[in-house]
């Protein structure tokens, strides 16, 4: 009885020992499964982080290619470097149905080939290189580059658009007729030489101040006797500034609405053999007025006869924009003074001849798109056997050129020949333009120029015979 009962007591105090011990067993066991669970973890975690620097690291220097409507691109992964492709073709055609301009005028014609390469390097730098084989001939139309320091100042330098003429600064895919009006035959073309500007408030103000090498009324650098370099010893200085006030507002009617004014200065002086003087011609790129060239006797030297520009050059136009809904109107006015000299024999004659030209432009996309200064979004697309026809647009303008009076003052000795040049030409045109989607448009226009002076019939000077003129063109841009 005392042995079973020694016995119980040992059991009763070893039970609860072994229980102990084993839960005790039990909580190492658990918390070594629960550390091998944690190494486990930290060592996937490691793989995620490796695969993830390994896939960072495969893709930090991978280029993206993109594609749209608009243009095709390169670039890098993190957006700071773009290279893209555009370009431009416009395949034209002129037919005049009047009795005056020559037969050979009326041709088929490439008017612009132009492709493009531009980009940004670093998110700051852009450039651009646009070289055009149109007309028979290689020139280098845009080569330039921009530092994008701050909105309000950018500079820009190489070959590029002065920033004067309103029509001229839009592109040729955005203009609304085939050819330019005549207030871009006063203003400068491309030139080369370097420009500040930018935009404040967000684009309410825009502004433009540069430096260049100077060109005659609506040439670029590649006209000039020698191209693409200076032909004397003075610059242009060039300048616009530009508003949109109501950028911002809430009310549609007054956001479209954008006005300014462009200028150019220059004090040089031209020759006989570099007048540094333009030539004007009609929508049909026809020559209705020059200034009188140098001429000489047959088997002697040239005779220093020619007009050519000596002194001041002052450009000023005032211009505006204004969209609504799917109407818009541009306008845009020219006053120019040149100073001109011409010898003849012992005598010489000096003037400062004022010429002006203006413009009134009308478009209404009758498909119901909405009209900008830049740019274009069909409402449909069209495809052979799928529904929409694309957008139609219908033009027109009225515009002229006046050159002073006082170039045909003198008789032989005046500075133009009123026998061959008009004083005067007003043009009116028409259109319609039909944008089968966002990169192809069909244009058809019809022009007519009326003239004052610019013939002869005996010795007297009469009107010329107006210009009629009927232009197609196939243009693709991307």
């Amino acid at each position: 009885m005392s042995l079973r009962v020694g016995f119980a007591g040992v059991l009763a105090v070893c039970l609860p020992l072994s229980a102990a011990f084993a839960q005790s067993t039990d909580n190492a066991e658990l918390l070594k499964r629960l550390e091998e669970q944690e190494q486990k973890l930290k060592i996937l975690e490691r793989k995620i982080e490796l695969q993830d620097e390994a896939a960072k690291a495969a893709t930090s220097g991978a280029a993206t290619v993109r594609a749209s409507p608009s243009r095709f691109s390169l670039q890098s992964a993190d957006g700071a470097n773009v290279a893209r492709i555009r370009g431009v073709l416009h395949f034209d055609g002129r037919r005049f149905s009047d009795d005056v301009t020559p037969a050979t005028a009326d041709t088929w014609l490439l008017r612009r080939v132009r492709p493009t390469i531009e980009g940004t390097v670093n998110n700051i730098y852009d450039y651009r290189f646009t070289p055009d084989f149109a007309g028979g001939r290689t020139i280098i139309l845009d080569a330039f580059a921009v530092a994008r320091l701050k909105p309000w100042a950018a500079i820009t330098a190489g070959k590029f658009k002065v920033p004067v003429g309103l029509e001229r600064i839009q592109s040729a895919a955005d203009i609304r007729f085939i050819e330019r009006a005549f207030p871009t035959s006063l203003v400068p073309n491309r030139d080369l030489g370097v420009q500040l500007g930018g935009d404040f408030k967000g684009g309410v103000i825009n502004y433009n101040v540069g430096y260049f090498n100077g060109v005659s009324d609506g040439t670029s650098s590649d006209n000039n006797t020698n191209p693409d370099v200076d032909n004397d010893t003075h610059g242009d200085w060039a300048a616009r500034v530009f508003f949109q006030p109501f950028l911002n507002s809430e009310s549609f009617v007054l956001r479209g609405l954008q006005f300014g004014v462009g200028a150019t200065y220059v004090d040089s002086t031209g020759s006989t053999t570099t007048t540094l003087l333009p030539s004007y011609r009609t929508p049909g790129q026809q020559t209705f007025f020059s200034f009188r060239p140098t001429t000489a006797a047959a088997g002697t030297t040239p005779a220093s006869n020619g007009t050519f520009a000596d002194g001041e050059r002052l450009r000023i136009t005032p211009q505006f924009y204004y969209s609504y809904a799917n109407y818009s109107l541009l306008g845009e006015y020219v006053d120019l003074k040149q100073d001109v000299t011409r010898v003849v024999g012992t005598t010489s004659r000096s003037d400062s001849l004022s010429n002006s030209a203006w413009q009134l432009q009308f478009a209404w996309f009758i498909t119901g798109e909405e009209e900008t200064f830049k740019g274009f979004t069909p409402g449909s697309t069209f495809n052979v056997g799928k529904p929409g026809w694309g957008a139609f647009e219908l033009v027109g303008r009225y515009h002229v050129l006046e050159v002073d009076e006082d170039a045909f003052v003198g008789g032989a000795a005046s500075f133009a020949n009123p026998a061959n040049s008009a004083v005067k030409a007003s043009a009116w045109g028409v259109g319609v333009n039909w944008y089968l989607n966002q990169n192809v448009k069909l244009s058809l226009n019809y022009d007519q120029t009326e003239f004052d002076g610019g013939a002869v019939s005996g010795t007297t000077v009469v009107d010329r015979d107006d210009e009629q003129a009927i232009f197609t063109r196939v243009g693709i841009s991307f």
